[in-house]
């Protein structure tokens, strides 16, 4: 006899969805954008067209009475060639606000980068199926945290009693920029990446703009964020710059000015948080580019060193103490005109002492401890009494 539940279908609608500025519609289902059209059309670069389609913040959200949930899903897998498998994408349940599961899919298409060559393949492989049971019987409000590195097309959502959309938060809005590190990088799961830990300690709605390998003072990101509606603003810039080599000295000051300007022309007058970068040994006076580790490769383990030469700062190149030396100059000659713009070292998040005790372990990202201690100053410096992004 079968003893399965009788689901409802649920379309899966732009209304039940946080986090994300844009939805595709794709022969599985939707399709999450953290860049919206326009800017996805002005890239070329394979590296953020991946970054933006990782929903890093984004999360299905719905009341219902359900003590069933099912989501069909269709992931896009990384596989580094050399490397160990990466783990499944976690999905993070949320009800009422506090964690109540945690769940993978299985199968979903395989996209296989070669560090080396710096050529990627991707292979298409089936949908697979997230299941939540034994939830509360009452009226919940239910979040779904998507995983923050894995491409994911929502196909399906079933439950056992009718969905509806919850009312608007009704919470500041934080918009957030910045480098894999925001994006979210080795953290444990959705909700535990510093951002979005920081967003709850903070009680602020997160949309996270955090782009692995693409914090690059783009001008359709830019423009993405003046057009954003957001209470709370910050960037985080620095870090990309100089593992990709993209720019010298000379471009750097009025490139960052011209992202701040294209900022301030939709928002005026928000809170407008500039952070430097955390620290990063490999970097601090060497610059870019990174580049893998070749004999950690060989064993199994992804590492990067800095391939660049301390000498040619001399030349423009940056480092990131090059950076944070001219982050500050820069926003302290805006700050006479724009009252409303701070600044944050980026080292009162992640310093020499806490290096000393949570080492970088591919000495470019942190892990799951260190998003915690990130996520947590960044809240009491940020969102706390007197701080610069706290809200009112």
């Amino acid at each position: 006899m079968n003893t399965r539940p009788q689901l409802i279908t649920t379309p899966l609608t732009e209304d039940l969805l946080r986090g994300a500025l844009e939805v595709e519609r794709t022969g599985h289902g939707l399709l999450p954008h953290r860049l919206p059209a326009r800017a996805r059309a002005q890239n070329t670069d394979g590296q953020l067209a991946m970054a933006e389609s990782q929903p890093s913040g984004v999360r299905i959200v719905l009341r219902t009475r359900a003590t069933l949930l099912e989501l069909d899903t269709l992931p896009t897998k990384r596989v580094y060639a050399g490397a160990p498998p990466r783990p499944d994408g976690v999905y993070d349940l949320l009800v009422d606000g506090r964690l109540a599961g945690r769940g993978g899919v299985s199968g979903g298409n395989t996209l296989t980068i070669d560090l080396a060559t710096g050529t990627a393949e991707t292979r298409p492989g089936p949908v697979g199926t997230l299941r939540f049971a034994g939830l509360s019987a009452g009226m919940k409000d239910i979040e779904i945290w998507l995983p923050h590195n894995e491409t994911t097309e929502l196909v399906a959502l079933r439950t056992d009693a009718p969905v509806e959309a919850p009312a608007a938060p009704g919470r500041p809005v934080w918009l957030h920029h910045g480098s894999s590190i925001s994006h979210g990088s080795d953290a444990a799961s959705p909700t535990t990446t510093w951002p979005a830990l920081a967003a709850a300690l903070g009680g602020v709605e997160l949309v996270n703009l955090g782009f692995a390998g693409s914090a690059l003072l783009d001008p359709f990101t830019a423009r993405t964020m003046r057009d954003t509606p957001a209470d709370l603003i910050s960037v985080k810039v620095g870090i990309n710059l100089v593992n990709t080599d993209l720019m010298r000295l000379r471009a750097f000051a009025p490139a960052v000015h011209g992202f701040l300007d294209t900022i301030r022309e939709g928002h005026p007058t928000a809170p407008l948080l500039v952070v430097s970068p955390l620290l990063c040994p490999i970097h601090e006076r060497t610059p870019g580019p990174s580049a893998p580790d070749h004999t950690a490769l060989s064993e199994g383990k992804l590492r990067f060193s800095a391939a660049g030469d301390p000498a040619g700062t001399a030349a423009g190149q940056l480092t990131l103490s090059v950076i944070r030396d001219e982050l500050a100059r820069i926003v302290e000659q805006r700050a006479p005109g724009d009252p409303h713009l701070h600044h944050l070292d980026g080292r009162e998040l992640y310093g020499e002492a806490d290096a000393a005790e949570l080492p970088l372990p591919d000495a470019l990202h942190p892990d799951a401890a260190t998003h915690r201690r990130i996520g947590e100053r960044f809240a009491g410096t940020a969102f706390g009494p007197g701080g610069p992004l706290a809200a009112t």
